[in-house]
């Protein structure tokens, strides 16, 4: 979820690299300053001193999301995380990737995707770390999530508005499906006029219970799970007064026009066979784009 401070920036960026990088650039003193490392010192960091590793405690994630906060652009977590990643040197983390259920699912491998896939969520390394971390730690967590759990199919996308090209994705082979995912419309939050959020948040849970409570309706316990409404459970009546209250709020809500994201697929099997199999089940049903070469396009 992006600010509003954040769209300005990126509005009044005009440097030649992604904003990403400039986040590298914007933390690097202070970080050679926390720990008393000159640029000899950072020379000698070597991609082979990191030690990469699924977490699952509270107090991990917790540390992830801090890192995130600090090194990545957006400086937020998405939703819906299940897999976090750390890479470490010598203890200190150094980079953080999560994964999750995507936003919304597709059938790039057929009937069953869903079962399959995970998204790239948020990814970021610390400003003194080896540039070419991301790519080698990126392909970690994916043969970790081949070898550990039923993903086959991995997700991503790098956005034009922060001058993204995808340039890991590319050193990684993986396959580019276009520039036109996402939204092209995104909304000033009608309950957080400092967030922008994208049409889908209208229809989401959160902001049904929000819509219940200004129209003056009790919240059933059971007119929700925790992923999903359950329509089925709530009143004919009530149900259209929901739906025509969330329209309502979209229709009103501040506009703010986007460039479409790039979207990026990799898959991988737990061995050549099944890897094999997957790939070419993927190119039968997905159209496959040149790689971008100008960023912002």
């Amino acid at each position: 979820m992006a600010s509003i401070d954040l769209l300005k920036k990126l509005q009044g960026y005009d440097k030649p690299w992604c904003y990403q990088y400039q986040r590298r650039l914007d933390t690097l003193e202070e970080d050679k300053q926390k720990y008393g490392w000159s640029e000899e010192d950072l020379a000698n960091i070597s991609l082979n001193d990191f030690e990469f590793s699924y977490v699952d405690s509270e107090a991990e994630k917790r540390e992830c999301k801090e890192f995130i906060e600090r090194y990545e652009w957006l400086a937020c977590l998405s939703f819906y995380n299940s897999h976090y990643f750390t890479a470490r040197y010598k203890g200190l983390l150094g980079g953080v990737i999560i994964m999750g259920m995507p936003n919304a699912f597709s059938k790039t491998l057929g009937e069953g995707t869903e079962q399959l896939e995970r998204l790239v969520n948020r990814g970021a390394s610390a400003a003194w770390t080896p540039r070419n971390l991301g790519s080698k730690f990126l392909s970690w967590c994916c043969h970790w999530m081949v070898e550990n759990t039923q993903y086959r199919l991995f997700t991503a996308y790098s956005d034009p508005s922060a001058l993204e090209l995808g340039t890991i994705y590319m050193s990684l082979n993986w396959y580019c499906l276009g520039q036109k995912a996402g939204s092209s419309v995104m909304c000033i939050n009608p309950y957080d006029p400092t967030k922008i959020i994208n049409d889908r948040r209208f229809r989401a849970t959160s902001f049904y219970k929000k819509y219940a409570k200004e129209l003056g309706i009790e919240w059933g316990k059971n007119w929700n799970n925790h992923t999903k409404m359950l329509w089925e459970n709530i009143p004919d009546d009530v149900e259209k007064k929901l739906r025509d209250f969330s329209k309502k709020k979209y229709e009103e809500s501040e506009k703010i026009f986007v460039k479409p994201k790039w979207k990026w697929a990799f898959v991988l099997g737990k061995d050549k066979r099944e890897t094999k199999y997957l790939r070419k089940r993927f190119l039968e049903l997905n159209k496959v784009y040149p790689y971008p070469t100008e960023r912002g396009k």
